[in-house]
């Protein structure tokens, strides 16, 4: 019998195999009943998930249909991964519409990189893209899947048009040679992979958020600029990039980074509460705060 690994890595391989035969207009279609499967699925996935969108939305009536369209919309997004190698730069920016590009033009300016931070929101791995199709390099650190040939085929689909990716649980120097160089670095602010960060208050209940970024942002200079990105009724994407996050440097690292923590948490909850539907978070956020 397959180990689960290895049938998920056969099975990703005839997805990246299927999806760029299947036009747009029958793969979001299918992409539905997907991810209603996903949805009713008897698996952890959907009590995470229920979990996150009650601390957002309370114990609302709301909830479950939220929880469903997370899995409609996580289905549509790996049809994204899939085909991502098969999409031309031109397609590309006709499904990307970016709102606020002058932020990421003049926090460049200065010369000390760009720390780009975001969440499990809309489809980073789809409009990610679009720094790399405008000359911009971009560094990001990702989960270390397994088996080894799993993670080293997902990188090979998010990495296929020029971003460059390095394992989480691996040296990070990349990560400072990259902002030396006046390039970027993305990082998610809403999942704990190493569980290094600090718990803090998000929605209302204490969380362990990363902490990464704003350390990095403390000790190199760079700026962060946060954005997210959202799923339009017709597929196509539109991203908000929100002005440079002022960071407090009062010599206190420690208070200083819960401070910068903390305005990086209440710009996720602004999106978040805003299109609850496009978070999709499968981990559960408040498990062990």
């Amino acid at each position: 019998m397959l180990d689960q690994a290895v049938l998920s890595y056969y099975l990703y391989r005839l997805a990246g195999f299927l999806a760029p035969r299947i036009p747009p207009h029958l793969g979001y279609r299918l992409a539905e009943p997907v991810g209603e499967l996903l949805y009713r699925f008897p698996w952890g996935a959907r009590a995470s998930v229920r979990d996150n969108i009650t601390h957002v939305l309370g114990p609302s009536a709301d909830v479950e249909r939220v929880v469903r369209r997370v899995f409609h919309n996580i289905a549509k997004n790996y049809y994204d991964l899939f085909r991502l190698p098969a999409l031309s730069r031109a397609q590309i920016e006709r499904l990307v519409r970016i709102e606020g590009w002058e932020h990421i033009e003049q926090a460049l300016a200065k010369g000390k990189g760009l720390i780009f931070v975001s969440a499990h929101f809309g489809n980073v791995d789809l409009v990610s893209q679009v720094f790399a199709l405008r000359g911009i390099p971009v560094t990001i650190p990702v989960e270390h899947l397994k088996p080894e040939a799993l993670y080293r085929y997902v990188c090979g689909l998010r990495e296929s048009k020029g971003i460059r990716l390095i394992p989480v649980d691996g040296p990070l120097l990349g990560l400072y040679r990259a902002l030396r160089r006046g390039e970027v670095v993305g990082l998610a602010a809403d999942r704990d992979i190493t569980e290094s960060g600090i718990v803090i208050n998000f929605f209302g209940a204490p969380a362990r958020l990363p902490d990464g970024h704003v350390r990095l942002a403390l000790r190199t200079g760079a700026p962060i600029v946060m954005g997210f990105s959202r799923r339009l009724p017709d597929n196509t994407f539109v991203a908000y990039l929100e002005s440079p996050l002022e960071l407090e440097t009062s010599g206190d690292r420690a208070r200083d980074v819960r401070a910068g923590l903390e305005k990086v948490a209440r710009v996720m909850e602004r999106f978040i509460v805003q299109w609850p539907d496009q978070w999709v978070m499968t981990y559960p956020i408040w498990r062990e705060a």
